[in-house]
This record gives C-alpha cells, sequence and structure tokens, in this order.
C-alpha cells in the first residue's frame, strides 16, 4: 500500500521530520518526507497495509511536543514499487495549502541545559545550544520552508561535529535548522557604549559581573535587545530612568531560577507552572512583605514583573554573581518598536547604557517578552507575544472568509482570521510614528505569507483618524478587498465572543479610550453584541475632559470636569495648583474653560478611576499608560469597601459624579486604601447592576467583561460575584489579551459576520 499524506499544522521547526524518519523506518516503510513553501509537512510512505495503518497511528499519538497538528490529509493507491528506503528528502517551494505557521520561539529546554553545564559535551558554555525540541523559530525564520538557508542561520556553516549530529537519525538534533556550536555558530563579544570591542575570553560571565558592579549593559536576545542592571541596588535603576526612561513605569526583572523568584515575591502554583514552561512569559507577581529588592523597579505597585532565563546566555549571567535578579526590560526609545540591529542599538542606546553584550547573528524578526497576570486561578494575557505568536487560537466557528485585523493605536497587534483559527501577531506597540508603522506593515506581510492566506475583508477602528484606519484603507486598495470599520468596544466584546463561541452577549467595555459610534470618547459601555453587529445598552455618566488629551496625563484636570461648581473644589486645586505643570494659572484657564462649557466629554471608566487617584494622592500624572489606576489598585488591595454606595442610575447611565464626589468629601475621613477599594466596588457593582437588568429584558444567557479595565482584579471578581449570583454565565479573557493587544482579533471576528 501507498499513502500520500499532507500534515498542516505547526509541523516545521519541531523536529516533525526526524520524528517521521523514525517512525516510518520502525514501522518497516520505505518513502519519503519534505518540508514545503506553505508550512506543510508532505510524507509518502509505501509497505504493508497494517504497517502504514501503524505508522499513521504513531503519527498522531507519538507526535513531536511542539508539534500542532490541524489537519491530515491521506490518499491512498497501490505501490509503485520505485523507493527503495525511506529519506528526508530537499524541500519543496510549493504553497498550495493556507492556515499552517511556523512555531513560535521556544526556550532552551532542560536536556540543553545540562549540555551547557557538562565539561565534556562539545557545547560546554556555548549561550546559543539548541535543538529540535527548542530555540528561536519565529525571530530567525525569513520565509518557508523552514530550512537553514531561509534563516538568520544561512551564514554559519555547520562544522563537521555539527554536520555529523544534524545528519544522525538517532540524535536529538537531527535536522535542527538552528544547530551550531562554539567552532561555528554565532558569537557573543562585550563593547564600550561607542562599539569599542573588549577581550574577554568570558564575555557572558563578564556582563554579568558588570551587572552585579552597578553597570547598565544593553543585551542581545533572540527577538531584540534588553537593556539590563542590578535589581536590589538603586542607583543604576535610577540612573537608568533618569538617562531614558523617564517614568515611573514597572521594569521587568529576570530572575535565576524558581526558588530565587519565591525569596522576594509570592507565587502560586499556577504561576510557578507558566513561568518554568516552554513559553517563560513575564508574570506579574505579588510582592512578598519581605520583599528586598529597589522600590524603583515597580515603584508604588503591589507586584513585579518577573521571568525566567529563556536562553543558554541567560542562563550564564547568573553563573559568577550573587544577584538574585536582573533588570531586563526592552530596549526601545519611547514610542518606538524594540531595538534589533547591532548599529541600531549604539546609536540609540549608546548614552544610556554603559556596555553592549552583543552577538553576530541577525534578529530576522523582533518580539517583545510576553506579559501575563492571574486574576485568582484565571491567568490573563497582558501582553501576548513571544512564546505565544505566532501560534494560532482555534475557534469552534468556521468563518467562510479570510479577514485581517489591523488594531486600533495603542498596543496594537494584527490578527489573520482563516477558517477556524486566528493567527495574532507579536505584540507590535503604539503606532505613532514610522518605524512602529513599518514594524505593523511588516507583521501582517510575514504573516500572511507564513500562513499563505489570501486577504478578502480589512477590518479597522471607527475613528477615522488613526494611523491604522488609513492602513487598512491602503491595503483595501492594493488587495482590492472591502474595509470594515469596527467601533472599538465593540471590537472588544466580539473577541470575548470569538475566543467563547457565544452568538450573543451582554458586554461590559471598559477601559481609556474608544471612538464611539456618536463621534464622542467612550470607555465605560454596556453592549448588546450578536453576530450582525451592536447595540449602545448603557454606559457610565459623560464627564468634562478638560484640555482633552492632557485630561489623560494630569488626572486633576479630569477632578476638576467631575466636580466642577462644587463648594471647595476650586480653593482644593488651587491649593494643589503645584500639581500642575503651569501652577496657579492653569487651574484658573481650567475653570474657565468649565465655565464655558466648551469641553469634550467622556463615557471613560479609565479616566473616572484616575481622578479617585489623583483626589486620593496616589498619582497626579501619568508618566505611562494606566499608571494612576494600576496604583490605585495597588492602594485597594489593603482596604474595605467603608462607603458601601448604592449604585445610582439615570435611565442607562451610572452615575459616578455621585462617586468623585463622595470620595472628594470623605479623603480626611477614612483610609486612602479604603476610599480606594470602596471606589472600584461602586464601579464594579454599577456596571454588573446594570448588566444584569439589560441581560434578563433581552433574555441574553452570557454577561463578558472586557477592555483594559478587565486586568484589575478587585473589579473583575466584584463583577463575577454580582453575574453569578443572578444566574448569569460570566466571561473574561484566557487566551486573548483583554485590552487593545486583543481588539485586531475582535475586529476580524465583527467583520466576517457583517454584511457587506
Amino acid at each position: 500500500m501507498r499513502a500520500d499524506i499532507k500534515v498542516s499544522g505547526i509541523v516545521q521547526g519541531v523536529g516533525f521530520r526526524p520524528f517521521i524518519y523514525r517512525i516510518a523506518v520502525k514501522n518497516g516503510l520505505v518513502g519519503y518526507v519534505r518540508n514545503r513553501g506553505d508550512a506543510v509537512v508532505e510524507i509518502v510512505v509505501e509497505g504493508k497495509k497494517n504497517n502504514v495503518r501503524r505508522f499513521l497511528k504513531d503519527l498522531r499519538d507519538e507526535k513531536p511536543p511542539l508539534a500542532r497538528i490541524y489537519d491530515l490529509t491521506t490518499n491512498y493507491s497501490g505501490d509503485e514499487g520505485d523507493l527503495e528506503k525511506f529519506t528526508i528528502v530537499k524541500s519543496s517551494e510549493e504553497a498550495e495549502l493556507s492556515g499552517s505557521v511556523i512555531p513560535p520561539d521556544v526556550s532552551v529546554c532542560n536536556e540543553c541545559l545540562k549540555e551547557l553545564r557538562d565539561p565534556k559535551n562539545q557545547r560546554y558554555d556555548y549561550f546559543f545550544i539548541t535543538c529540535t525540541n527548542c530555540g528561536p523559530r519565529y525571530t530567525l525564520i525569513r520565509k518557508l520552508p523552514y530550512d537553514r538557508l531561509n534563516t538568520a542561520m544561512q551564514k554559519f556553516q555547520m562544522c563537521d561535529f555539527c554536520s555529523r549530529e544534524y545528519k544522525d537519525p538517532l540524535n536529538r538534533r537531527f535536522h535542527a535548522q538552528t544547530v551550531a556550536c562554539t567552532e561555528c555558530g554565532p558569537k557573543a563579544y562585550l563593547t564600550t557604549n561607542t562599539g569599542e570591542h573588549m577581550e574577554f575570553e568570558d564575555p557572558i560571565r563578564e556582563a554579568g559581573k558588570l551587572l552585579e558592579e552597578r553597570y547598565i549593559v544593553a543585551i542581545k536576545g533572540n527577538g531584540g535587545f534588553h537593556v539590563a542592571t542590578a535589581t536590589t541596588k538603586s542607583q543604576p535603576i535610577a540612573r537608568l530612568r533618569n538617562a531614558k526612561y523617564r517614568t515611573q513605569k514597572p521594569f521587568a526583572i529576570m530572575a535565576s531560577d524558581l526558588e530565587t523568584v519565591k525569596s522576594f515575591a509570592e507565587v502560586s502554583p499556577r504561576e510557578a507552572e507558566i513561568l518554568t514552561s516552554y513559553i517563560k512569559p513575564i508574570v506579574l507577581l505579588k510582592k512578598r512583605e519581605d520583599y528586598y529588592l529597589s522600590e524603583l523597579v515597580s515603584p508604588g505597585l503591589h507586584n513585579v514583573g518577573v521571568m525566567l532565563p529563556y536562553t543558554g546566555l541567560h542562563a550564564m549571567l547568573f553563573d559568577n554573581v550573587n544577584e538574585p535578579a536582573f533588570v531586563m526590560t526592552s530596549a526601545n526609545p519611547p514610542n518606538e518598536p524594540i531595538v534589533t540591529e547591532n548599529a541600531e542599538a549604539i546609536k540609540k542606546l549608546g548614552s544610556v547604557v554603559d556596555f553592549f553584550l552583543f552577538h553576530n547573528r541577525t534578529i530576522a524578526h523582533r518580539c517583545d517578552d510576553s506579559v501575563v497576570r492571574f486574576n485568582g486561578e484565571d491567568s490573563s494575557i497582558i501582553r501576548r507575544s513571544r512564546g505565544y505568536a505566532p501560534e494560532p487560537i482555534h475557534l469552534k466557528l468556521l468563518v467562510n472568509k479570510c479577514a485581517l485585523g489591523v488594531g486600533s493605536e495603542l498596543n496594537v497587534t494584527s490578527c489573520l482570521l482563516l477558517r477556524n483559527k486566528a493567527f495574532v501577531s507579536q505584540h507590535i506597540g503604539d503606532v505613532e510614528n514610522l518605524e512602529t508603522l513599518a514594524f505593523l506593515k511588516n507583521s501582517i506581510n510575514h504573516l500572511t505569507k507564513l500562513t499563505n492566506s489570501k486577504v478578502e475583508v480589512i477590518a479597522c477602528d471607527l475613528h477615522p483618524k488613526f494611523t491604522t484606519t488609513k492602513l487598512a484603507q491602503d491595503l483595501g486598495n492594493k488587495l482590492e478587498c472591502q474595509v470594515v470599520p469596527i467601533q472599538h468596544h465593540h471590537a472588544h466584546i466580539a473577541s470575548l465572543m470569538g475566543e467563547w463561541d457565544i452568538n450573543e452577549m451582554v458586554g461590559i467595555a471598559c477601559d481609556g479610550f474608544g471612538y464611539g459610534s456618536d463621534g464622542t470618547a467612550w470607555g465605560g459601555e454596556i453592549l448588546y453584541c450578536n453576530q450582525e453587529g451592536f447595540q449602545r445598552l448603557g454606559h457610565l455618566e459623560e464627564q468634562p475632559m478638560v484640555g482633552g488629551d492632557l485630561a489623560t496625563l494630569y488626572p486633576l484636570r479630569m477632578v476638576a470636569g467631575i466636580l466642577c461648581g462644587e463648594a471647595d473644589v476650586e480653593e482644593w486645586l488651587l491649593s494643589n495648583s503645584d500639581r500642575f505643570p503651569h501652577g496657579k494659572r492653569e487651574v484658573e484657564v481650567i475653570v474657565k474653560q468649565l465655565e464655558k462649557r466648551l469641553v469634550p466629554k467622556t463615557t471613560s471608566c479609565g479616566r473616572v478611576l484616575d481622578a479617585v487617584s489623583a483626589i486620593l494622592g496616589i498619582c497626579y500624572e501619568r508618566t505611562y499608560e494606566g499608571e494612576p489606576a494600576m496604583k490605585l489598585e495597588c492602594v485597594a488591595l489593603k482596604g474595605k469597601d467603608v462607603l458601601n454606595l448604592t449604585p445610582r442610575l439615570k435611565g442607562n447611565v451610572i452615575d459616578t459624579k455621585l462617586l468623585v464626589q463622595e470620595i472628594f468629601n470623605q479623603k480626611d475621613n477614612y483610609s486612602v486604601a479604603d476610599l480606594a477599594y470602596s471606589a472600584q466596588s461602586y464601579l464594579a457593582k454599577s456596571l454588573a447592576y446594570l448588566a444584569v437588568e439589560e441581560a434578563e429584558r433581552l433574555n441574553v444567557n452570557h454577561i463578558g467583561f472586557s477592555g483594559g479595565v478587565a486586568h484589575n482584579e478587585h473589579i473583575t471578581a466584584t463583577i463575577r460575584r454580582v453575574v453569578e449570583g443572578n444566574g448569569f454565565k460570566f466571561l473574561v479573557h484566557n487566551r486573548v489579551p483583554p485590552g487593545d493587544g486583543g481588539v485586531s482579533f475582535g475586529q476580524a471576528i465583527a467583520a466576517v459576520f457583517q454584511k457587506p
């Protein structure tokens, strides 16, 4: 019997061909296996019928751990008799099928780490050690099929030792395209901040010592550069912030191992599981009571973002140091994508760092670290990037056309929706300059080619002036396909519906900003969504944003707008005039603008949380996205609901002035923690009660919560209690970020069902 087999999924770059070779030989079959240009693996086997059947069973049951089989087609015929043995043959450029993709980057495996530490092993102390089961994939490949000549390893000619392992069917590196060693592979080296080479026999461990000695080092990884320094000493962290990162934005850190993490952070079994997984994302962990790292790592927050070493280079950094962890923050200038090129790093980071730890392998595609947090037992992906992208999200629904979502304006990703799979790109960032826009375009092009997709409809944000809206229109003209604008919060809820395969939902969408269908700024919405579109059922009260975007940077402007005309408010603002960039004069101008009522308004939940944060003296200036609300959440952890405010609805509008006024009036009577907790409770209960009321009226069974505010554990838990207490199913995100990183997915979902 002869079987012609095509396997689609994640089957290139995961040791699939060597696996096929081994099970074919084990079952006494002849034939061949090869990669194709559409990320499919093509197999031909000939032999006895029972042997072929056992082979197919082994193929499904014993596949490599990183392999994912989405579809397998088999055509049977009689033996042709021209095959003498089983071989791995040269890859084909043929691209017939769509929907397969290469795997994401995978952290270095334990077997490779053991070899890294073994003085008798040829790859002892080799920082770029990998095998078929681990190492970079997505950041390495330039095009399909996944062969060495199509990757950033092309210029590194294998030595005799690596070549022998590459050709040995019994070896773990049989047909491993990243195989390399100290003799033939990429080299690491240290330079000064001007790029002058420094001669060290062991540059990686020397870099570790420099970090411990309070220097700042830029380190080249698989998907971009990190900027690193010590975590137990405040001086280099303060210098790093002053030199370039002039915000209080928390820095991610890398710890040497799990036990060390547990010495300064609380780690649940679920958190430990994902910390040590092959993804190795940054996990937001609660600081221990005896937290001993510098407070400048994550100032004003109760948690710290921690990851473990995911390459041999990272592991070696910790070998000869006592420092428990290093700051390991993405090296990107404000509003620009992560740096990837050596020369670019010297130009952009030379004034910030003291040294560079380079290697001479090209980064084909940049990719930031992923970020995850847990709300109770539920994981919540904040940033879905390294370790996740481009592996697709599998859907129960089946769409009949290929849709592209291009995201919003901040925390952008792109998404290709193809049949029952959603391919979400790595984190792109805020599309505010040409470099980030070029990154978005390249990621769309790369993902489209990898999946062999033909885009038939493009979805974008409803905002007419967004950069991504213009990009969608340009792509639509180029590809001659329909462009569908999707309202921002509709996309949030559609994303949740797509993730859970729900046809209709009452959704709570809360964030900082989204362009509403009425042209105003939304951000605290109750929507009814189904496959035909959405209906706005209710929202938070509209509040003035004095100065527009300035009110997002300086939360006291929101306080002024919400409490305009109330007794003692103007006097209080003047007493806090030093918190405004232009002092008393600015306060006077704000008051006059409010009296004339010539200010935009917003229903944003984020802006209400900002106002409360400012009244309580927690945060007066937003130096990074979500800062006032995040610090409010941190303070609220030790509080209780002392106000017990009953939700007040004006029709289907939630009264937020009541809340802000009560916080202002009681600021001297209760602790900051209790008032912070009370504010979150009021907003959560009000949103939940209105959603339940509307779900009952419409006879809808599911209520969901999406948007950036859904990261808030207290607000999410409170909404859950109310919703489930009233007999409804409550849904949150598990596989897609609830923030704007999931908007492209929601856009694509909404677009495929919208009628032309």
